[in-house]
């Protein structure tokens, strides 16, 4: 649950219900191996799916990036990390655990504080 700074979420609809579902869990696990590993650090999308992570193929998170090219997006890339990012908040926000978010550098931070 997101308890301190912004907790406003939008949806995505782009993609199924059961295609969020999926999305959800990948990403909530991801959270969790975060929190258990690198507990005082904050993270974002970007370093939970990126860097070395950045290859979504056979993940539940490839789905993003396909729509985001059938609906003939410029940067199909980008698009689908938007998304993909308001699933994370989302999953964040509707854990047990408490969170802070905060923006740096414009990109959308997350920290387990309780």
């Amino acid at each position: 649950m997101i308890v301190k700074g912004d907790s406003s979420i939008r949806g995505v609809t782009i993609i199924s219900e059961q295609e969020k579902k999926d999305i959800r869990n990948f990403l909530q696990g991801a959270v969790y191996c975060w929190c258990k590993n690198r507990r005082d650090e904050p993270f974002s999308l970007r370093d939970l799916m990126g860097g070395e992570n950045f290859e979504w193929s056979g993940t539940p998170l490839y789905i993003l990036y396909e729509k985001e090219v059938e609906k003939g997006q410029e940067n199909p890339v980008l698009e689908a990390g938007k998304a993909c990012g308001w699933i994370l908040k989302s999953v964040i926000n509707d854990d047990h655990r408490k969170f802070e978010t905060f923006e740096e550098e414009m990109i959308r931070k997350y920290l387990w504080i309780e």
